[in-house]
């Protein structure tokens, strides 16, 4: 089939405006979710920062605050690709609403601990590692759900993606200012109290969804062979092998930035912890700014591209960073990093979850998992060593640069992937303009033919 010149009829219809942006709203059951994380995510980001204050007045050691970060995240990259294959084979919903569950007595436990004077540093590690173990299983089916609740529309995936981005960047912007007047006023066991009563929307707008029954391959396979078999198909196809390896690079490397900004706003910003929160927020907003950018974007045939222009713009903001001594300049510097993390991740999910095979999404979606969240605690380390020896400016620096580099060698190889992509998209037939954009995209990779 020959491509053609002229763009086809209904390549500009559908939603416009506001609609375009929030048209995955439009689905009942993804609304039913959407309205319940906006009042969790909230809980959330306000129990992360009373807990790393709360450690830190409790102990006084930046060592355990590291411990207990650690001990929340390690567990993701060890069972997120066990997770992965229990995605595939039970009901997505029911693992959320079981993980969303735990998740809220773990709350409730860490509450009742605080404000009874009684718990430990040691409890909190506890309780930390429960619930990174919780996360694990959670993060993979909630990922894969997305696609149940568009009801397998992948048009309006990369929509529903970029929604749920932007929510978890609104809270984050909004969950530490909640919890900071929190502290100040009543403590921070409040912070774990209200994060554990935010989670019954969650589960009751999980209860509330009609999910029609979808039949798994993966149901009869042992859990080792059905790891095996992700591992083969992730790696084994290199459009998935690549996006998951530059996730997993950006985050080991690029990530950690969190972890040295107490140090650049003290040290060299000559600043308090308003200039932290300063830094901090400037990130939130442009990764906000990123999930709206996406959300706001019609079609999904040009994400291949947006990858490795966003993972430079990411690593060109780091590198900006760590050699600015000057407040403005560092603030907007943040915001194109926060832009371009966040734009990279969603457009890299967006991209697996719509050319992955639908019985294979839970153990790619877990892979994507680790990449992503798995890598921080090894990046986090690592930064530390690395900046304790040559500076906290120069460790951003050489992050910054390896991002920018796996990001040109992504965008070297994304004809190859384009072409590997194409019959996938054709037999899916997503939408006509995507069959339509990967052929014209072809076509000018080819010679045209005599």
């Amino acid at each position: 089939m020959q491509p053609t010149d002229k763009v086809p009829k209904n390549a500009n219809n559908g939603p416009t405006g506001l609609k375009l942006v929030f048209r995955a709203l439009r689905y009942r059951n993804y609304r039913l979710f959407f309205g319940g994380q906006g009042i969790s995510l909230i809980g959330t980001w306000m129990q992360r920062i009373a807990l790393s204050w709360f450690v830190y007045r409790l102990t006084d050691s930046v060592f355990l605050l590291g411990v207990v970060g650690f001990a929340g995240q390690i567990p993701t990259f060890v069972l997120a690709p066990v997770a992965g294959v229990l995605a595939d084979r039970w009901s997505c919903r029911r693992i959320i609403v079981v993980t969303q569950v735990l998740a809220m007595v773990q709350a409730f436990v860490l509450a009742a601990l605080v404000l009874t004077n009684t718990i430990t540093v040691w409890e909190i590690v506890v309780l930390s590692v429960f619930l990174g173990f919780v996360n694990a299983f959670d993060m993979p089916a909630r990922q894969t759900f997305v696609v149940e609740m568009v009801e397998g529309r992948r048009e309006d995936l990369g929509n529903a993606i970029a929604l749920n981005s932007s929510l978890f960047n609104g809270a984050r912007l909004l969950g530490p200012s909640i919890a900071g007047i929190l502290i100040a006023v009543v403590g921070e066991g409040v912070c774990f109290l209200f994060n554990g009563l935010s989670y019954i929307p969650v589960v009751g707008s999980l209860l509330a969804m009609r999910i029609a029954p979808r039949e798994s391959k993966a149901g009869n396979t042992h859990v080792l062979r059905g790891l095996k078999e992700g591992f083969s198909y992730a790696f084994g196809f290199d459009p998935i092998r690549s996006i998951i390896l530059l996730i997993a690079l950006v985050s080991l490397m690029g990530m950690p930035y969190q972890v040295l900004m107490p140090i650049f706003a003290k040290q060299i910003l000559h600043g308090g912890s308003n200039i932290f929160g300063f830094l901090m927020g400037a990130a939130g907003a442009g990764a906000l700014t990123g999930a709206f950018y996406l959300a706001s974007r019609r079609k999904i045939l040009t994400l291949g591209r947006t990858i490795p222009v966003a993972s430079s713009i990411f690593g060109l903001g780091l590198v900006g960073f760590s050699v600015s001594h000057v407040l403005w300049l560092s603030i907007v510097l943040m915001l194109f990093v926060g832009f371009g993390m966040m734009v990279q991740m969603a457009a890299s999910n967006t991209t697996l979850q719509t050319i992955v095979d639908d019985d294979k999404r839970g153990r790619v979606m877990s892979l994507y998992t680790m990449a992503f969240m798995g890598t921080a605690p090894f990046g986090s380390l690592m930064a530390g060593s690395l900046a304790a020896k040559i500076g906290s400016p120069n460790t951003l620096l050489v992050s910054g640069l390896c991002c920018i580099c796996a990001g040109l060698l992504f965008a070297r190889k994304l004809p190859a992937l384009r072409a590997m992509v194409h019959p996938i998209y054709v037999e899916k037939g997503i939408i006509p303009e995507v069959a339509y954009g990967i052929q014209t995209t072809d076509a000018l990779m080819k010679p045209p033919e005599v």
